[in-house]
């Protein structure tokens, strides 16, 4: 007789209170399951599937160990929270991932209790977390609190600002330090250096996995000193350094897809830990599925499963952001005092070209767009003419310095702001909505919008010129609308528009890439 097809574990959660009676095996079948489901959902929705395939195990794990939403886990950007997604309650709508009236693409409050925390930019989740254990110490919501970040987010300050409070503190917190080797762009600066020194030494992992089998073998007089020599090694080899002298407890480096380890670490945590911990987990981005592209399939459109092809519409003009990478390329050309910096986004920016042919004049400073600006203003200072180009969203994450170090000091730094405007998929985190208003009120501030891509030629243009203080151009995500593009740039006049066409009744105005709509109107 046929033995009936065992129903898929998967099936069987619907929250993650539904994990409590899986074995630790049954729990690792159900993460093999769970990356299926979220490779099978991207494929028709398309979105951020690299950083949700390297955290499947640590989800389940999380999720078998805490008690959600009681205990918030707040994930960090959240491009990692799809797996996430489908354990507490919305497998049923996956699929509606990023479209009209469906599920967010990160964290939202207000569609789940789970989702205890709203996160799409980075290095926000341990200040959050913290947040959340001194209010539940002060009577607030009960319950532990887990800040997981990635080891690109480790580069902006604020989450160094964090953990020197939380060390100070003292609180019962922890953070898992999810370090996959890979934020959007191949990690820079000197933290990226440090985490691959933590776990680059073989002989350290291999010591401690013959330590762990071998202490309970030893006599019982012999293992407290081999216990003793084993934390004794592991500090001088490891000893997440940095991360205890901010007051944490340091953990790992561990393996990320091991779901024994996990479950032990963590069970370990949740009964003892007192103070702040912080656990390094070592993963794949992209784990099971992407982990051998270039981007470990970082953000994807709907795409086949099996080959992997993406179902790209085909573009008829050629996008804006290639238009101002090549602009600025021919501008820096004619002149070697043109630099450009950007925060992490080289490829997303089209700076990663400029890169290609101006090494020592393009700057991805990280995950750091404060640093950014100020560092800009020090280039401009200096006698460069500086570029900082950063997605709209993201400038709002050094308005201070926008203000203080640029505009009251009349800097003309360049600001090339990308992805100007609503954006679709991303959602309300991620829309360019403010920067004309936050710019337009700065003194001495030259705020500009391109109608096209020959407008957006001309305002590169434009920027390399001006020296008078500080001045900015925006233009959305996307391909252009199809205009001539003119070989050799003119600067636009300061503050005069043109006239497109002459009536008698109605005056229409337009600023920005809306002038195809109001001609139709």
């Amino acid at each position: 007789m046929a033995e009936r097809p065992k129903t898929p574990l998967l099936d069987q959660v619907d929250l993650p209170s539904d994990l409590n009676g899986l074995s630790d095996e049954q729990l690792s079948t159900l993460a093999g399951e769970l990356r299926a489901e979220t490779i099978s959902a991207v494929s028709e929705t398309g979105g951020h599937l690299g950083a949700g395939l390297g955290v499947v195990e640590l989800t389940v794990a999380l999720h078998a160990v805490f008690d959600a939403p009681k205990d918030k886990i707040i994930w960090d950007v959240s491009h990692q929270c799809y797996p996430h997604k489908i354990l507490t309650g919305r497998r049923d709508r996956i699929r509606t991932l990023r479209q009209k009236d469906g599920l967010s693409g990160f964290t939202k409050r207000s569609e789940s209790p789970y989702d205890c925390f709203g996160a799409a930019h980075s290095s926000t989740s341990i200040s959050a977390a913290l947040g959340f254990a001194v209010a539940r110490d002060l009577g607030g919501e009960g319950g532990d609190a887990i800040a997981v970040i990635g080891d690109g987010s480790m580069s902006a300050g604020m989450a160094y600002e964090a953990m020197n409070n939380a060390g100070h503190l003292n609180k019962r917190l922890v953070v898992i330090l999810n370090d996959n080797e890979m934020s959007i762009a191949p990690p820079v600066g000197a933290m990226s250096s440090y985490l691959s020194r933590l776990y680059a030494g073989n002989p350290f992992q291999e010591f401690k996995a013959a330590a762990k089998g071998a202490v309970s073998f030893l006599p019982e007089p012999f293992q407290e000193g081999a216990r003793r020599a084993k934390e004794m090694l592991k500090g001088m080899t490891v000893g997440g350094t940095l991360f205890e002298e901010l007051g944490f407890s340091y953990v790992g480096p561990i393996d990320g897809h091991d779901m024994e380890q996990l479950l032990s670490v963590l069970r370990t945590v949740k009964t003892r830990a007192t103070g702040p911990i912080l656990i390094h987990a070592i993963t794949k981005k992209g784990k099971g599925y992407a982990e051998h592209r270039a981007d470990r399939g970082h953000a994807t459109a709907k795409f086949d499963v099996v080959t992997g092809e993406q179902k790209k519409t085909p573009s008829n003009a050629p996008s804006y952001t290639s238009v101002f990478a090549e602009s600025l390329i021919k501008e820096a050309t004619k002149d070697d005092k043109v630099v450009a910096v950007t925060a992490a986004m080289p490829d997303g920016t089209g700076l990663d070209r400029f890169m290609s042919r101006f090494t020592s004049r393009c700057f991805d400073v990280g995950i750091a767009e404060q640093h950014a600006v100020t560092f800009c203003a020090g280039l401009a200072a200096g006698g460069m003419k500086p570029f900082c180009t950063l997605y709209s969203t993201f400038l709002q994450r050094g308005y201070d310095q926008i203000v203080h170090d640029v505009a009251i000091q009349r800097l003309p730094v360049r600001f090339a702001i990308d992805r100007a405007g609503l954006v679709g998929a991303d959602g309300a985190t991620h829309a360019g909505s403010f920067d004309v208003a936050f710019l337009a009120n700065l003194p001495g501030f030259v705020v500009m919008a391109a109608a096209d891509e020959a407008e957006l030629v001309r305002m590169v243009a434009t920027a390399v010129a001006h020296d008078d203080g500080p001045i900015a151009f925006r233009f959305p995500r996307g391909e252009g609308v199809g205009v001539e593009i003119p070989d050799d740039a003119v600067p636009l006049e300061i503050g005069k528009g043109r006239v497109i066409r002459e009536g008698a009744r109605v005056a229409s105005l337009s600023f920005g890439t809306r002038l195809q709509e109001v001609e139709k109107a």
